[in-house]
């Protein structure tokens, strides 16, 4: 275990790290975070006695720093600075010897058996076996980089300390340097303590943070604890915005400019919709927010072309994504601009409803038939399959959408076509109970982000209003519409 208190130190007579106290467990990853000019580089500097301190005391194993002999200090602490730009023409093992130094006796300090034991194994740790005798100065940056933890690990301590050890690596090498420091952690019980400037990686990795500005704690804790909106912006002066990593439970950021090259025009109107028999498009001339449910292009993304692809009602695919995705292709529309969805309806039969209130633009458009109607609480005793969607609704809003609006709008557009079924009678031909709709149906809403904004998308909101009233009556009209057809064919 590592403990700092009232840690206090610099250069010249200003203190850079003032008054310091936190303390660190064994096996842990602990990251120190902070903005240029915080601290974080003369912190590592008193805590492993590159500077001394000015007042406080740093434990390790509840010794303090100073009872350590310079080689005492080598076995239990290692460093792993920034990627040197220059280094002697030493082989990666006679590199990775240098780190045995501090077990080395006598004045010539030759390696010992158990020197060369360890040597071998971590260079079979660090994968580095097969280029043992390779010069530095013919490995690649990340592969130095690899050399230097290897020969920080020779010297089997219990703590690494570590600069940036990922500066000026690609983010292969950056996962790479970083799994094995992880699973190190994990396995060997290693304490590894990192400065990081990018706080994604920090927080992937790190079992707590520290962030430190003008040399003080600004908080400590879990990533979720230190990853906070408020909090980041006040400490690096510019706008941040922080959400959900998707597969981990660690928070992630992202930057936000405080410029726009986009214009802030409308762009929205029924004049965009394109109908033909093959299919309903609309292309945007700015990439909206878009939060779906379609084959190409569901969940969250930014996209500017929005197709619904006819089949017909008998259509069985194994694959219909990549089906899509060809059909795409075929039209033009790269896939990371084009979310798409499928439909057994007569697109002909579609309904659409725009407004203008409050400043704020939504065009809907719907496509209904009700061959594969269902009732949602007997939907189990139905086959899965992959039919297309029956019944697809498109939401587009100008304005900007909380991340719950979108959810909230999906919510209330559904009430919206439960709605419209309920009222046209429209049943489960299992059940004869009322349908809810369909089997495969698809929504999607985009939005500008600009403009208007909305927090709030729930039926009595302004927006879930709209959406719920203006959802109702094009799915009332499109089912409709197919009931009329279909009296005729």
């Amino acid at each position: 275990m590592i403990q700092i208190t009232n840690m206090t130190g610099g250069y010249g007579e200003k203190p850079i790290v003032d008054d310091v106290s936190f303390t660190i467990d064994s096996g842990e990853f602990f990251g120190v975070v902070g903005p240029n000019g915080s601290g974080k580089t003369t912190l590592f500097k008193l805590m492993s006695r590159i500077i001394p301190l000015w007042k406080g005391n740093v434990f390790i194993e509840q010794k303090p720093l100073q009872y350590y002999t310079r080689k005492q200090l080598a076995r239990k602490v290692a460093t792993l600075p920034q990627i040197q730009q220059s280094f002697f023409s030493y082989n990666v093992y006679e590199t990775v010897m240098m780190g045995r130094y501090a077990y080395q006796t006598g004045f010539f300090k030759q390696p010992t058996e158990l020197d060369k034991d360890v040597v071998k194994r971590v260079l079979e740790q660090t994968g580095l076996t097969k280029m043992r005798t390779n010069p530095l100065d013919h490995l690649s940056g990340g592969e130095r980089q690899r050399v230097y933890l290897a020969q920080a690990l020779a010297q089997e301590p219990d703590i690494l300390l570590l600069d940036e050890p990922t500066n000026h690596l690609d983010f292969s090498y950056q996962k790479q340097l970083l799994d094995d420091l992880k699973q190190l952690s994990l396995t060997n019980r290693l304490t590894v303590v990192s400065i990081f400037h990018d706080l994604n990686i920090a927080s992937l990795y790190c079992d707590r943070l520290l962030l430190m500005d003008q040399g003080q704690i600004t908080q400590i804790g879990k990533p979720e604890e230190v990853m906070k909106k408020a909090l980041l912006e006040r400490v690096y002066h510019s706008s941040i915005d922080v959400h959900a990593n998707p597969t981990l439970s660690s928070p992630q950021m992202n930057l936000l400019p405080d410029y726009s090259l986009e214009k802030t025009s409308s762009i929205l109107s029924p004049e965009l919709l394109e109908v033909t028999e093959e299919k309903v498009v609309i292309k945007t001339t700015q990439l909206l927010k878009t939060f779906s449910s379609a084959l190409v292009g569901g969940g969250f993304g930014w996209y500017r072309n929005f197709i619904n692809y006819h089949v017909d009602k008998n259509f069985n695919c194994h694959s219909p994504r990549q089906l899509m995705l060809e059909k795409c292709q075929q039209w033009g529309m790269a896939e990371h601009d084009t979310v798409a969805m499928m439909t057994a309806a007569h697109l002909p039969d579609y309904a659409v409803r725009f407004s203008v209130e409050e400043n704020v633009r939504i065009l809907i458009v719907v496509t209904a038939g009700t061959g594969n109607a269902v009732d949602v609480v007997h939907g189990g005793n139905r086959m899965l399959n992959n039919q297309p969607g029956t019944v697809n609704t498109w939401i587009f809003i100008e304005g900007h959408l909380s991340e719950q609006a979108f959810i909230q709008g999906i919510v209330t557009a559904t009430e919206a076509k439960t709605k419209a079924f309920s009222i046209c009678g429209i049943k489960d031909p299992m059940t004869e109970t009322l349908a809810t709709g369909t089997s495969t149906d698809s929504v999607l809403i985009a939005s500008t982000q600009k403009g208007e904004n909305l927090e709030y998308a729930g039926p009595i909101t302004f927006l879930g209003s709209r959406i719920g009233e203006m959802v109702y009556e094009a799915t009332k009209e499109a089912i409709e519409h197919n009931i009329e057809r279909m009296k005729h064919t």
